[in-house]
């Protein structure tokens, strides 16, 4: 049973939270580390966009990029020589666009290769599967798929585009979504890539066009927006899997760290959760090594999928799908595991026109946190090397990688490796808490690395949709359950501010205010008003507890 704010239970918990002081709200802060923008907003706009605002909505901005160079004081002579040999890269690579001949997906084909094709979408490699995504170019051109070969997929790229092309050229529309008894596809066309998913789990339209943008910045940070739309300018029918030959892993990562971490579900990011002081020294050794480096943007520290420290440049923030981007880069690559990196990176929520050029690298071999430093100079490999020996020597004389290991490690000592045994309310089950002020996340049950690696491999291995009987919820499984609720409260027609249900399984609450977004799973049956004070003393744990889950401050070079 749901009810919305309207009825009695939401007043209820109305009235609870008036009588609650205004500083509880957990994680808030003066002033935040990332853009706490929210993603659904984003989403809806993008599924009720018309055509003729989708035709504009990605014309060229102007770049942050360029406007942090002049503020360092780049010399005019200096851009303009950058923006050349920018251009020289892209002509470059631009140039067997043309020498090379087309290869169009509507190649000539005798009976049997038709017929093996159509079999091939037939086969249990693509039928069984739960979630498809297909990425192909306005001309019908395949780029990417989840599963399956794209050269196998042409003729179904081809049908793809036409359904776009048909409801765009004769009805003035954007075709979104096609429903059938027991799937969803979802469409999204973002310039010249066209993007669809197949679903037949319980994820809503706006949470799959949330992924498929998602896929579609990941491409942008290959290739900057600017890039991708001057080839399709150039070529409209070129085949981009040229340029992105090697990426499709990262694709392939995003996809399944979305279905399993609700920091993308809810547009947040999840801090590794260490003593204060620990993260002080943190802090104050990256400031007091990078503070002299001119055009350092960025100094990000993360571990196990977890932000520790981010140290910005003055007026810059990083919006959270970045973040999870730089997640996904670090998660995806073993290479930065052994050697110092030095590799382009466009940011598309902070800038989509251009790199900026990064020094990744763990801090050390007996830690497992990963340093971002993130520079608009191409040529700064070697300062910058050396700025992360130096904080790595800091972090080691001040005893900060042991608490980053004891934190990774989840040491039963740390009150956060098992939050529901601290705060004792053995009702809740599982729980997971959103600082929209902050954008941070904090969850009762951190997804482990292992199983999200076993996960991944099965996944490779599999996909299918399989039936089986559930001993004991795992994270990933309440992650699953909360979708439907996270989909309700961000209704854009009419969203609920609180919903209550309870049966024989479990109880959840989904509540949010203007400071946070809570959800809870309870034990089977739990009473209304039972449920609502175990929440009042999760709040104060948190609230107790916040300087060590959350980033509190905003720190700058």
């Amino acid at each position: 049973m749901a009810s919305t704010s309207k009825d009695h239970v939401a007043d209820n918990v109305q009235a609870q939270s008036e009588s609650v002081p205004d500083d509880l709200e957990p994680g808030a802060c003066r002033e935040s580390i990332l853009n706490p923008t929210d993603s659904f907003d984003e989403f809806v706009c993008e599924i009720s966009t018309s055509l003729e605002e989708r035709n504009t909505s990605l014309t060229t901005k102007s770049s942050t990029i360029s406007e942090i160079q002049n503020e360092i004081g780049e010399s005019s002579k200096d851009s303009s020589l950058r923006e050349t040999k920018s251009s020289d890269n892209l002509q470059g690579k631009n140039e067997p666009m043309s020498a090379s001949p087309s290869n169009s997906n509507l190649t000539e084909e005798n009976g049997d290769e038709s017929d093996e094709k159509e079999d091939y979408l037939q086969s249990p490699e693509l039928v069984n599967k739960e979630k498809h995504v297909f990425i192909l170019s306005s001309a019908g051109k395949p780029i990417y798929s989840r599963y399956g070969n794209e050269d196998k997929l042409a003729g179904l790229c081809g049908v793809i585009q036409a359904l776009v092309s048909v409801v765009e050229e004769q009805n003035q529309d954007i075709l979104r979504s096609i429903n059938t008894k027991d799937c969803k596809a979802v469409f999204l066309v973002k310039g010249p890539l066209i993007l669809v998913a197949v679903s037949k789990s319980n994820e809503s339209e706006t949470q799959l066009v949330l992924q498929l943008t998602y896929a579609f910045n990941q491409i942008v940070s290959v290739l900057t927006l600017t890039q991708l739309n001057r080839i399709f300018e150039q070529r409209r029918n070129y085949d981009l899997r040229r340029l992105l030959s090697g990426a499709e892993r990262l694709i392939d990562h995003l996809l399944i760290f979305m279905e399993k971490d609700p920091a993308f579900l809810l547009g947040a990011v999840r801090c590794l959760p260490l003593p204060e002081k620990a993260r002080e020294n943190i802090t104050h050794a990256i400031i007091s090594t990078c503070n002299k480096i001119r055009d350092l943007v960025f100094a990000i520290l993360i571990a196990g999928n977890q932000l520790i420290t981010l140290v910005r440049m003055k007026k810059y923030t990083l919006h959270p799908s970045d973040i999870h981007l730089l997640f996904n880069l670090v998660r995806s690559s073993e290479s930065f595991k052994t050697a110092e990196s030095w590799t382009p990176i466009c940011l598309p929520k902070f800038d989509a026109t251009g790199f900026l050029h990064g020094h990744v690298s763990y801090i050390s071999e007996d830690c497992q946190a990963c340093l971002l430093l993130l520079t608009v100079q191409r040529d700064a490999f070697f300062p910058l090397s050396q700025a992360k020996h130096t904080i790595a020597e800091k972090l080691r004389r001040s005893n900060c990688l042991v608490a980053i290991n004891d934190a990774l490690n989840r040491n039963k000592e740390l009150p956060t490796t098992n939050p529901l045994k601290h705060i004792g309310i053995p009702e809740i089950r599982h729980f997971m808490y959103k600082c929209k002020s902050s954008a941070q996340l904090f969850t009762s049950d951190p997804i482990s690395l292992d199983r999200l690696q076993d996960y991944r491999l099965r996944h490779k291995e599999g996909g299918d949709i399989t039936v089986k009987k559930i001993e004991k919820l795992s994270d990933i499984d309440y992650i699953r359950n909360y979708r439907k609720f996270c989909n309700q409260i961000h209704c854009s027609s009419t969203p609920a501010k609180l919903i209550f249900r309870s049966n024989s399984h479990d109880t959840v609450l989904a509540w949010v205010t203007n400071g946070f977004e809570l959800y809870v799973t309870f034990d089977p049956l739990m009473e209304k008003d039972h449920a609502i004070r175990a929440v009042d003393r999760l709040l104060h744990w948190i609230k107790k507890e916040e300087e060590r889950i959350f980033i509190m401050n905003a720190p700058t070079f």
